[in-house]
């Protein structure tokens, strides 16, 4: 059985949000979920990068909060 978006583990569905931003590198994001509450650490480039990180996260079904340590790296 294929697993659909909204069958994905949580994790699977953030990863899945950030990736198809062309904004962002998810590769640089580390995810970590548990029972809806989603913690994102890791580095990107710009404040906007940072909050879109969160609020593409925020969007994704299941999730009720989310706890955003991405740190912007200027250089």
């Amino acid at each position: 059985m294929e697993m659909t978006l909204t069958t994905a583990p949580l994790h699977d569905q953030v990863l899945g949000a950030l990736s198809r931003c062309s904004h962002l590198s998810a590769r640089r994001v580390h995810i970590e979920t548990d029972r809806g509450h989603v913690r994102l650490e890791g580095t990107v480039g710009t404040f906007f990068q940072k909050q879109m990180a969160q609020e593409l996260a925020r969007r994704v079904d299941g999730v009720e909060r989310v706890e955003n340590q991405l740190q912007v790296n200027w250089c």
